[in-house]
């Protein structure tokens, strides 16, 4: 559990750290003052005030982080090195400078990920020029409380065997699954640690799919390569293809909290999020730099929405100024702002709740 903590730290804190640097470097080239540059949230712990008068901190709450600039929420207009008092154009590329980061932090990781080998689902037509090594049947997904989670099997296994056959395909080991559930048990051998591991499933009515069944998924899995000339374009491309999943993700989720279908089970907080990258991390360390990038991604998409006190609700204000001309009011920009944060974090108390609720 520590060492799955320690993990998750590390990986928040490189991908806080190169967002706020993205805020910090945009807004020290336009001239606007950063106040602070702050890892975690107060209370703060340690401190330090460099040259430039900007204070460094280190503070207690591990799970952000945060730049300060001179009047980010509208104040000290009248001084040259405000945030405020810059062109349009220049605050709107500070306050993006986040998002481009992580951006920037998930095409190089997916880059390293693509020339060692990156862990992808192989079915079907595999891509021009690409290499494909270790390929295996990996279980990639189990609805909880169904046969297979309860018999032991782990998401990440290594499926070896399924009623004494061997699979040849991803497909014929869901075709051994499906004819296993006529009986009603199914004894399958799957490799974990290095080690095999015989496991029997028993079926059971599973309400996610209205059927009988073990509530599991197996894949045909690899590691796809590819030539050194070509990793940079598609590291671009694989950065591209995610974001627009978790915009459509996003999308999905936000339409459903409209229509009142409440926060749904995918949506995890801090603690669901520190249990996946410690499961990841088991894997090896290519899992665990794949998932951070899809969690930079995940952290760029979640930052541009236009809501308060994220980067897309401050996009947002300024653009609003832009329309009418003339300065939004600072005082209640900041009380907006205020309240956002507030919301914010109430979501991310409930969240960890049920996370922590999930646990047990």
């Amino acid at each position: 559990m520590i060492w799955t903590i320690l993990i998750f730290l590390a990986v928040l804190s490189v991908l806080v750290l190169a967002h706020e640097w993205g805020h910090y470097f945009t807004a020290k080239k336009i001239g606007a003052k950063v106040e602070e540059f702050g890892l975690g949230f107060p209370p703060r712990i340690w401190s330090w005030r460099g040259k430039d008068g900007m204070l460094w901190t280190l503070n207690l709450i591990p799970l952000g982080g945060f730049v300060r600039i001179k009047g980010e929420s509208g104040e000290d207009r009248a001084d040259n090195d405000s945030f405020a008092k810059k062109k349009i154009w220049q605050r709107l590329l500070v306050l993006a400078a986040g998002v481009i980061m992580n951006l920037v932090v998930a095409a190089v990781l997916f880059g390293i990920v693509l020339s060692f080998g990156a862990p992808t689902i192989i079915e079907g037509d595999v891509p021009a020029h690409a290499q494909i090594t270790n390929q295996a049947l990996m279980v990639n997904e189990l609805i909880p409380e169904a046969g297979a989670e309860l018999s032991g099997i782990e998401i990440g296994d290594t499926v070896k065997t399924i009623s004494g056959i061997e699979p040849e395909s991803g497909e014929h080991a869901r075709e051994l699954i499906r004819e296993s559930t006529v009986e009603g048990v199914a004894h399958i051998v799957v490799e974990r640690g290095g080690e095999d591991q015989t496991i029997s499933m028993t079926s059971s009515y599973v309400e996610e799919i209205s059927a009988q069944g073990y509530g599991i998924s197996i894949v045909e899995t690899g590691l796809l390569t590819y030539p050194l000339w070509l990793v940079p374009w598609k590291a671009i491309t694989t950065t591209v293809a995610y974001t627009t999943m978790v915009i459509v993700a996003f999308y999905e989720l936000i339409a459903g909290l409209i229509a009142g279908s409440g926060v749904g089970a995918t949506v995890s907080g801090p603690v669901g999020i520190a249990q996946m990258t410690g499961q990841v991390a088991s894997m090896g360390w290519v899992y665990l730099l794949q998932f951070t990038a899809l969690l930079s991604i995940n952290l760029a998409v979640l930052n541009i929405l236009p809501f308060p006190a994220l980067d897309g609700g401050r996009i947002l204000f300024v653009l609003v100024e832009a329309v009418r001309r003339k300065p939004n009011s600072a005082r209640i920009e900041a009380m907006i702002h205020n309240l956002g944060f507030l919301l914010l974090i109430a979501l991310v108390i409930f969240v960890t709740y049920r996370d922590i609720i999930n646990l047990f």
